[in-house]
């Protein structure tokens, strides 16, 4: 039996779509701190390397409004939505399809609700779905890790927030190397802190 060859990330085919970070669900994640400098690890990376990224928020009136330290860095303003895909949220579709781009890395919580549901319609789209488990959690442990295991099964592929940011790099001759290098430093000593 073959391998099934999975093509390598790529910065000029990616975008990152940041679900639903928001200071109430926060409230209830166990690894918030981890969570949050890993998806911070990723959004300054695609801002250096030109990655689009897109956000939504969900029922922010009840769960209030994505953590600041995540808005600082989204395009604004995030999209409202109360389906638990992203594509209940207006437009969302839309400026997908309009960035042209085949890969989509899903981040943010929960795993096993709106991340899971964004990424499996994505997947029926016939996009590429790229899951950094250490940019995704749930409430519950149980809960997160099934839902890896359901979107691994379905197709997606399970990574890391630093393996994504070296894929997209390249190499180390590459134009913004350094900078993606102090980012991993900064990421590494956050992690540090956060234990």
């Amino acid at each position: 039996m073959s391998a099934v060859p999975v093509p390598r990330l790529s910065a000029t085919e990616s975008v990152v779509i940041v679900v639903d970070v928001q200071d109430k669900l926060l409230a209830l994640i166990p690894r918030t701190p981890s969570l949050l400098t890993n998806l911070g690890f990723l959004l300054d990376a695609a801002k250096l390397l030109s990655v689009p990224v897109l956000a939504t928020e969900q029922y922010p009136k009840g769960l209030g409004p994505t953590s600041t330290t995540i808005a600082d860095r989204l395009p604004g303003p995030i999209p409202e939505k109360t389906a638990f895909t992203c594509f209940g949220a207006p437009e969302f579709s839309e400026h997908l399809l309009r960035l042209g781009r085949s890969t989509v890395l899903v981040a943010g919580i929960e795993t096993h609700v709106c991340v899971m549901q964004t990424a499996l319609d994505l997947l029926e789209r016939g996009f590429l779905v790229t899951v950094p488990v250490d940019a995704v959690a749930s409430r519950g442990e149980i809960d997160h890790d099934l839902a890896l295991r359901r979107l691994e099964r379905a197709g997606a592929l399970l990574t890391t927030s630093e393996t994504v940011v070296f894929e997209w790099t390249g190499g180390s001759s590459a134009p913004a190397f350094k900078a993606v290098s102090a980012l991993v430093q900064e990421r590494s000593r956050r992690l540090r802190e956060n234990k």
